[in-house]
């Protein structure tokens, strides 16, 4: 890859913006970076961002927009071309998982090792039933 090229961010277009973005910012400690709207298309947007900058989410919605793919679990994403999950690495995926729970997503996948060595993972729907997998990645310490 050449120098300085990196992934900026990753948008979601949901039905309810407001909602999803106090999900997003309760269950990954995400702050808001930006708002707006695209006056032409009537698009809002929000910019999320995680703690100390980096990572960005941008969720986004129009009106009009309709469901798309709402995969019951990773393989039945895997059937359709495009998106189909948002991942974030966390520090203690049990607790993690479970307080996402409490806090509105569905359990798809419980915690368990990953097919990465070393790797453990889980899957969550948030509330609109977007996949959102986990992961707990070593700490170096």
């Amino acid at each position: 890859m050449p120098d300085g090229i990196r992934l900026d961010h990753v948008g979601l277009n949901v039905a309810d913006l407001a909602a999803a973005t106090a999900w997003y910012r309760e269950a990954f400690g995400y702050a808001v970076e930006l708002e707006g709207r695209v006056d032409a298309i009537e698009l809002d947007f929000v910019m999320l961002i995680e703690p100390g900058g980096g990572r960005r989410l941008e969720l986004l919605h129009r009106p009009g927009s309709g469901p798309g793919l709402r995969a019951a679990d990773p393989a039945e994403a895997a059937l359709s071309e495009g998106f189909g999950h948002v991942a974030f690495d966390v520090p203690g995926l049990d607790a993690t998982f479970e307080r996402l729970i409490g806090l509105g997503a569905r359990s798809v996948m419980m915690p368990r090792p990953s097919p990465e060595p070393g790797i453990r993972m889980a899957f969550v729907a948030d509330p609109e039933g977007n996949l959102v997998e986990l992961l707990e990645r070593p700490r170096e310490g």
